[in-house]
């Protein structure tokens, strides 16, 4: 073994107690929510990767539970807003409130202030609602007037979808699902998960511990920062990323005419960032290609934009994803980990 590859095996055992206290955090949220292993894992990254997530589920599948078992397990805020289509940006960032007395303007902020944001239905809000929200998302603060607001940090934003109801909703722009992390499915649990469940919601209530505080989760972002990433692990994301607008010149010519526009480069920083999170959950200071593979469906189905003959011959996102994968599998390679061989 080389002297890098040493050090960076040497590293990923001292990030091991780091990545147990990841473990009892899932291991906590668990204790309420069941069957939702995929969604709590995507939602740790996306805390560690500074990134927001969207859900895309039928109502009932503790989506609203999940993200406040978050809130209350990592010691952070939570806050949570309907939306509407007559909801106001005033009614998701705040306003400026004249006062009789003193004669002045003071400042109300809104629900977005909150470590954790739940935009529930977020699809179902006007244009100028989706643009304050995505000043929140992208810039981390919000403009009331002539005064910017910082976010609380950390700040995660998550919005959820309901992919049966399409009256009163308006589509999410190409410009604002970019700004997601991940856009992660949330299916019904198995039977033997939902007969836990309504044993479990039906009995004495669960009590979670808080078990972080936001300034350790802020100490823990820096340290996910510090996750090596090999110059090949990050030339297979870009060029994963890459088939996705050119899917012709890598042998997929099939799905050319499926995809109008493939992803953009936020996609290949996304799978880095996100990759850099999920080896820190894994207790590795070093991402693996097999990361970067397992995150490609969440981190592209939402920034694939299909053409009318893909959606007419019943071409999904999700059928790309695994084409893309079936001919460029993870390759291997040696960083020091002793499961995978060069």
């Amino acid at each position: 073994m080389t002297q890098t590859n040493h050090q960076i095996a040497q590293s990923g055992e001292r990030s091991a107690p780091v990545a147990n206290i990841m473990e009892h955090v899932l291991f906590e949220i668990k204790r309420l929510i069941i069957g939702q292993d995929r969604l709590l894992e995507r939602l740790l990254i996306a805390l560690l990767g500074r990134g927001h997530v969207l859900l895309e589920g039928v109502p009932g599948l503790a989506k609203t539970a999940t993200i406040k078992s978050l809130a209350e397990v990592v010691g952070g805020s939570f806050g949570r807003v309907q939306f509407t289509p007559d909801l106001v940006p005033a009614d998701l960032i705040g306003t400026r409130i004249y006062n009789g007395k003193s004669g002045e303007f003071s400042t109300e902020l809104g629900p977005v202030f909150a470590n954790l944001l739940l935009a529930d239905e977020i699809n179902r809000a006007p244009a100028k609602v989706q643009s304050a929200l995505l000043e929140a998302m992208q810039e981390r603060q919000v403009t009331i007037g002539k005064d910017t607001f910082p976010t609380p940090e950390p700040f995660l934003v998550l919005a959820t979808q309901n992919p049966i109801e399409s009256d009163g909703t308006y589509p999410l722009p190409e410009a604002q699902l970019d700004r997601f992390l991940f856009k992660v499915l949330v299916d019904y649990p198995s039977y033997e998960d939902e007969i836990v469940v309504v044993s479990r919601v039906t009995g004495p209530p669960i009590k979670l511990r808080t078990l972080l505080t936001p300034e350790r989760l802020l100490a823990m972002q820096q340290l996910a920062d510090q996750v090596y990433v090999d110059p090949r692990v990050i030339a297979y994301a870009a060029m994963l990323v890459n088939v996705t607008r050119k899917p012709a010149q890598y042998g997929l010519g099939h799905l050319a005419s499926a995809i109008m526009f493939g992803a953009s480069p936020r996609a290949s920083i996304n799978l880095v960032v996100g990759a850099r999170g999920l080896a820190f959950i894994r207790g590795r200071r070093y991402v693996l290609p097999q990361d970067i593979a397992d995150l490609v469906p969440d981190v592209l189905r939402h920034r694939l934009v299909l053409s009318y003959e893909g959606i007419a011959n019943g071409v999904t996102p999700e059928m790309i994803v695994h084409a893309l994968l079936e001919r460029f599998p993870a390759p291997r390679i040696d960083l020091g980990d002793r499961n995978v061989v060069a």
